[in-house]
This record gives structure tokens, sequence and C-alpha cells, in this order.
């Protein structure tokens, strides 16, 4: 490379690092007037933010104490609420006894229900059974005896066939 040349390239890099210095320049600059109107501004509202300050530590001091307050009556009310839940718990678990005890002697006095129930119906069946037996069987051959010695005598009473203009009803469905 000739000495011409590598100075130009040089010369050109020397220039883009001085526009690069000037860009620099020019943003640190701006910077600056930012800072000095933000400054501006910030010492407008200084004396305002200073006047307010008793006036939030005020506020934070009661505010510590109305959290303290509320802290203290949360415990109070935990407290509380953890006595009536035992209380709760132990007269649920009285009431679970007498629900127990109660459904048992239930069952108990349906047992015994279905068991005299049971021997009742059993005893009328018996007793029908033997009514029927004793009283309506012989009740039924008599009146079966009653029946034929009726028809015999009306047979001998009469002596010859009756004829099918004295028929009954039973004797008309055979004829």
């Amino acid at each position: 490379m000739d000495q011409q040349t590598l100075l130009y390239i040089m010369t050109a890099f020397v220039i883009i690092a001085g526009i690069a210095l000037l860009l620099q320049l020019g943003f640190i600059f701006g910077i600056y007037k930012t800072a000095k109107t933000t400054e501006q501004k910030v010492a407008a509202v200084l004396p305002k933010v200073e006047a307010a300050l008793p006036k939030v530590e005020a506020l934070i001091a009661s505010s510590q104490k109305t959290i303290e307050q509320g802290r203290q009556q949360i415990a109070e009310v935990m407290g509380k609420t953890n006595e009536i839940l035992d209380t709760t718990k132990r007269q649920l678990a009285k009431v679970d006894e007498v629900v127990t005890d109660a459904a048992t002697r239930a069952k108990v006095q349906l047992e015994r229900a279905e068991m005299i129930l049971d021997d009742a119906m059993s005893r009328a069946h018996e007793t029908v059974s033997t009514v029927h037996q004793g009283i309506m069987r012989p009740v039924r051959e008599i009146h079966g005896v009653i029946a034929g010695v009726r028809t015999a005598l009306a047979h001998l009473a009469r002596g010859n066939r009756p004829s099918v203009a004295q028929a009954t009803h039973d004797e008309e469905m055979f004829i």
C-alpha cells in the first residue's frame, strides 16, 4: 500500500471519529438541558413536599396505631371465635350421641313392632285355619249330607221322573 492511500484512509477515520465526538457532544448538551429543566421543576415542587412531610409523618403514625388496634381486635375476635368453635364441637358431639341413641332405640322399637306384627299375623292365620278346619269343614259336610237327604226325600216324594218343564236351572244346562 502506498503512503498516500494510507494517509487518505487515516484522514477519513479521523473525520468519522470527529463527527462521532460532535454527536456525543450534542447528546451530552441535550442531557444537560433536560437535567437543568428537571432540577428547576423539582425545586418548584420541593417546598410543597416539605410542607406535606409532617402531615405524612402524622398519617403514618396514626396508621400504625390503627393497625395495632386492628391487630388487637382481630386477636380478640379470633380468641372468641375459637371458643365458639370449641363449644360448637362439644355440642355437636352431644347432639350426635343423642341422635345415634335415638336412631338405635327407634330401630330396636321397629324390630319389636315387626316381631309383634308377625306374631299377630301368624296367630290370626292359625285362628282362621282352626276355624276353617274345626267349624267350616263340619258345617260343609253337614250341609252336604242335608242336601243329599233333601234330594233323596224329594225324589222319593215325587215318585216319577221330573218333566222337562219343571227342570231347574242346573238341570237345564245338561238338557
